[in-house]
């Protein structure tokens, strides 16, 4: 009998020591600290696109801009990630700007789509809720764009960023390949025009457009300066800025592998959308769809970082 009893509590002791190693297994893999930063989850006011403010919690803002950065359909745990870095961007930007309001404007924040809220999408965003990435404990630039064309880039190229390159910000591989074929590979025409017009707008005026040289490229294949020869002289400027003032919806990233004249246009012929830092929604499409979590596909993008759940 006290053989029995022996192995019977043997038995459960194992049983609960597997559990409980399986459990923090389980933590460890998902790779989430509980830091509880936020006594609890944040009220904000969203500046809305008609002009109207309106005050809401922190999660309903955060779902409303993962369904306006991302398509109905789309795999939960692409959702789920889209949400992480949505929470960090917008958490990020309120602390350096000292205030609780940010606009629903993509041009200016992030684009805020209640209407487009299905209930997949808010069910996938609250798996992560109030889930953030830090580094060395602040916040990173949440930054995201629609698709690398294979490989990200660096903030000093992508986005012509000023300040020193963010220790977090790495060069990767990208599965893009789900893409649209539009923004795989694309070409677009500008009017000599429209380029000549383009450069006046960031003071550059060089008369009459009569050449575009490509100066350097970074490893992943973007283009870094752009210079411009005209009839008044010529001009250099980052092609990160150019794209943004010409217009970043048709000229659709800087991983331009041509720039031909035609007449009186320039065709540019090139992969990707987007200014290819930081978290590729194509590639988190791809990475959900197999199998990966929410907090692998944005530790794929971004080093030396931490995701921490900042209020319950």
């Amino acid at each position: 009998m006290k053989f029995t009893r022996l192995f019977l509590f043997i038995f459960i002791f194992i049983i609960i020591m597997t559990m409980a190693v399986a459990c923090g297994n389980q933590a460890r893999v998902k790779g989430v600290r509980e830091r509880n930063r936020l006594e609890k989850e944040p009220e904000i006011v969203v500046k809305l696109t008609d002009g109207q403010e309106k005050q809401m919690k922190f999660e309903e803002y955060i779902t409303g801009v993962v369904a306006g950065e991302m398509k109905k359909g789309w795999p939960a745990n692409a959702y789920a990630a889209q949400a992480i870095i949505a929470r960090t961007f917008a958490l990020k930007y309120m602390d350096e700007n000292k205030t609780n309001v940010i606009s629903g404007s993509y041009e200016f924040a992030q684009e805020f789509k209640p209407e487009n809220v299905t209930q997949e999408l808010a069910d996938a965003v609250s798996k992560t809720r109030g889930e953030v990435v830090v580094h060395q404990d602040d916040y990173i630039k949440g930054w995201f764009h629609a698709s690398a064309g294979g490989q990200t880039t660096s903030a000093k190229v992508g986005l012509a960023y000023e300040k020193d390159e963010p220790p977090y910000i790495k060069i990767v591989n990208s599965p893009d390949e789900m893409a649209p074929e539009d923004v795989q590979n694309w070409t677009i025409e500008f009017s000599n025009r429209e380029i000549e017009e383009t450069l006046s707008s960031m003071g550059k005026d060089i008369g009459v457009l009569e050449k575009v040289v490509i100066e350097d490229r970074d490893r992943t294949g973007r283009i870094i300066d752009l210079s411009f020869k005209g009839s008044k002289g010529s001009a250099t400027v980052k092609a990160a800025n150019f794209r943004n003032e010409l217009d970043p919806k048709r000229l659709k990233s800087t991983k331009i592998s041509e720039i031909k004249k035609q007449d009186d246009r320039y065709s540019f012929s090139g992969a990707g959308f987007g200014h290819g830092v930081g978290m590729s929604q194509w590639g988190a499409y791809a990475m959900a769809k197999d199998g990966r979590s929410p907090e692998e596909i944005v530790s794929h993008y971004f080093k030396d970082i931490e995701i921490v759940k900042e209020y319950d």
